[in-house]
């Protein structure tokens, strides 16, 4: 009776196939992490925009969306207005932070965005009203790297994906 088995041969042939699957299909794994990435990024932003507007009309208080660059990448979170010009955190919502990988561009007034009670944008701007992040990663491989998060003056915003 002859034993059944690989033999050594055959294992290490199929583990050679698997490492040369594996490499040819690394950039696409990867490249599909980045891409990943950079819309959770994109969305995060334009879910705590969203919060801030939903905010603002609960409480009937003006609210407002600061960014901030001053420690060298960019973090932001949700203020609300006290009394006049007196901003104070929200409590209980933690400030968020976009990862230095991703190149972002703030077009806002003082980098902030104010949400009346009603909803409307308070520093609304015909020329300073979106908010972008790049992934320059993405832009190499000559796909969309853009997402940018435009700014109505209603309160509402556009989602876009660009190159």
């Amino acid at each position: 009776m002859r034993e059944r088995g690989f033999t050594l041969i055959e294992v290490l042939l199929v583990i050679a196939i698997i490492g040369i699957m594996m490499l040819v299909s690394y950039p696409n794994i990867k490249n599909s992490l980045e891409t990943r990435g950079l819309e959770n990024e994109a969305r995060e932003v334009l879910s705590t925009l969203q919060q801030a507007k939903f905010q603002a009309v609960k409480f009937k208080l003006n609210h407002r969306v600061n960014f901030d660059n001053s420690l060298g990448y960019w973090v932001y979170f949700i203020e609300r207005e006290v009394s006049f010009n007196n901003w104070v955190e929200v409590p209980g919502r933690l400030r968020k932070s976009i990862p230095n990988r991703f190149t972002v561009t703030i077009n806002l007034p003082g980098q902030v965005l104010i949400i009346s009670p009603l909803g409307f944008v308070l520093n609304y701007s015909t020329t300073q009203h979106d908010i972008s992040i790049q992934s320059p990663n993405i832009q190499r491989q000559g796909q969309p790297s853009t997402r940018t998060i435009v700014i109505y003056a209603g309160g509402s915003v556009q989602y876009t994906k660009s190159a």
